[in-house]
């Protein structure tokens, strides 16, 4: 890792990333994109060690309270964050003013901050938003090798619960030819019914890859799934958008799931839920 002193902290939509790169190892992982401009190597991850500084002179001036989110071009609770604390800090600032939070994880790591998260939650609005991408344990080992497996998560999703901080799943990508069952849409779908969330976003059975991101999953899949790159580039040729033969089959499972169990469900809904700032005096509409 290497540190910075950044020079701002939050984009116009009031999101943040502590952290630049990843050590994950998600086979699929957009972030490695060449769009984003990486100047170094991807699991060299670049610490904004000014975050927390940064982002109180933002929020004690800002008139209007909103949410803040964290998470979407890498992840707020890697391993380096258990040393380096930046995460915690952040959100100690956000709960000190007042403003409400929205992360997205894959790490079990989130429940050290459970405090945090609920006196936040308390005073507005704390929404955590966790990948579920693959039932299977075995196979979640190899897409996601450097991070806590799914029934990890799902557990997570139940402690979250328990303390009334609702959550929401990205159940994506679906990677043709290897999640993308019927049995792998029930099991997610299952974990995200016993945890009680309050959405899914789920775009299709699918994924998208970009320059950058198409090479480094092709050279994934050579090495865990012999052969299955060629089948990619014989269905899929350079697309972006990379959709699965069974997309219709589970869309249909997952729509009727979600009806059946009032879960919200589609991308617009999630993203409106999360990014609604919600007053203390309101606290009660939330479940």
């Amino acid at each position: 890792m290497h540190y910075v002193k950044a020079k701002s902290i939050l984009t116009k939509w009031n999101a943040m990333n502590i952290y630049r790169g990843c050590t994950h190892g998600c086979i699929y992982c957009d972030s490695r994109s060449n769009c984003y401009n990486f100047d170094h190597k991807f699991e060299d991850i670049e610490v904004k060690e000014n975050a927390p500084e940064l982002l109180e002179n933002i929020l004690k001036s800002k008139r209007k309270k909103c949410m803040i989110s964290t998470g979407s071009m890498s992840d707020p609770y890697m391993p380096i964050e258990s040393k380096l604390g930046l995460t915690r800090k952040c959100l100690e600032v956000i709960d000190k003013y007042g403003f409400g939070a929205t992360i997205i994880t894959k790490s079990d790591l989130i429940l050290r901050d459970l405090d945090l998260l609920k006196s936040i939650n308390k005073k507005s609005k704390c929404v955590i938003q966790m990948t579920l991408t693959t039932y299977d344990e075995e196979l979640c080992k190899k897409l996601e090798p450097n991070v806590c497996t799914t029934k990890r998560r799902f557990e997570v999703l139940k402690i979250l619960n328990e303390n009334n901080i609702p959550t929401v799943v990205w159940f994506s990508p679906i990677l043709p030819y290897i999640n993308d069952t019927k049995e792998n849409m029930q099991g997610i779908l299952d974990y995200c019914i016993k945890a009680n969330v309050k959405g899914i976003i789920y775009f299709n059975a699918g994924m998208t890859l970009r320059d950058g991101d198409r090479e480094y999953y092709y050279s994934q899949l050579d090495k865990l799934f012999p052969n299955l790159s060629k089948e990619y580039i014989k269905k899929y040729g350079s697309s972006y958008n990379v959709i699965s033969k069974n997309n219709d089959e589970l869309m249909e499972i997952f729509n009727n799931t979600c009806k059946e169990h009032n879960i919200i469900h589609t991308p617009d809904e999630c993203f409106k839920y999360t990014s609604e700032y919600i007053e203390e005096d309101n606290q009660i509409t939330l479940f």
